[in-house]
């Protein structure tokens, strides 16, 4: 259900299962995990800058896929600690920015899909919140974690204990993702932003990835991170990309970058 293309710097990658709103099974997760390895091959080579992740279909991706399940029997440490922990961590650590387009239902796994991602533009319309309360469960796939860190303690316990859904121009309007587009204008608009993003100074953009990570991370204060932009500053002043900056801003032309 998972599939891969590059073209321009990009790769693409669509979870193509709109019967099942693109829910995850374990095959599912590993599919996935495999094409982000792919596309990080290209990475190394070149030939992929930038990363896209959508969904097909009416959904981004609805969450686990628990058809079959028996909640006895359900090796839940397995799907989650096992497979799904650590495709979040390679997703993560792509070392490219990396976008996700999503619409529709956007939940449970769906959303650790996002949590993973650097930059995430959603539908107007999507749908995105914890229904784990209909099913006896609890918020999972990073989600706690988001709902604390972008809209405080009362309202992330509100979504949670109500199970109810906000649109996705709600979320951006509360800081948990980066922008809302109309459904229409999505892929488009995310198309074109990870092009963009291909064609730039892939190195910077590590660098910056790095370092929001680690102020995240480590709850970095301000100084602390000074230090440590100063100290990736002096190392992309050795690249060919900062060498290509500089002449193109003296020659008052555009740069063309090469991720090297």
């Amino acid at each position: 259900m998972i599939e891969l293309s590059i073209a321009g710097g990009v790769a693409e990658i669509v979870l193509n299962a709109p019967e099942k709103l693109n829910s995850l099974n374990e095959a599912a997760l590993g599919e996935l995990s495999a094409a982000y390895d792919e596309a990080a091959e290209g990475a190394a080579t070149g030939a992929v800058r930038a990363l896209l992740l959508r969904g097909e279909g009416r959904a981004f991706c609805a969450g686990r896929d628990i058809a079959g399940v028996e909640a006895a029997t359900d090796d839940v440490s397995g799907y989650l600690d096992g497979l799904l922990a650590p495709l979040m961590k390679k997703m993560a650590a792509f070392p490219a920015p990396t976008f996700a387009a999503a619409h529709g239902a956007c939940l449970g796994v769906g959303l650790g899909l996002l949590v993973a991602t650097d930059v995430v533009y959603v539908a107007e319309n999507a749908k995105i919140g914890s229904p784990f309360a209909n099913l006896g469960a609890t918020l999972d796939s990073g989600g706690h974690w988001l709902f604390t860190e972008r809209l405080g303690t009362h309202r992330a316990l509100d979504l949670i204990y109500t199970a109810e859904l906000i649109s996705g121009a709600e979320a951006v309007a509360s800081g948990l993702f980066s922008r809302a587009k109309p459904a229409e204008e999505l892929l488009e608009f995310t198309r074109a932003a990870a092009a963009k993003a291909a064609g730039g100074p892939t190195r910077a953009f590590i660098a910056s990835k790095t370092l929001v990570a680690q102020i995240r991370d480590r709850r970095l204060g301000l100084w602390d991170a000074v230090v440590l932009e100063n100290a990736a500053q002096a190392e992309l002043s050795k690249t060919a990309d900062y060498a290509e900056g500089f002449a193109a801003f003296t020659a008052k032309r555009k740069p063309g970058f090469t991720g090297k």
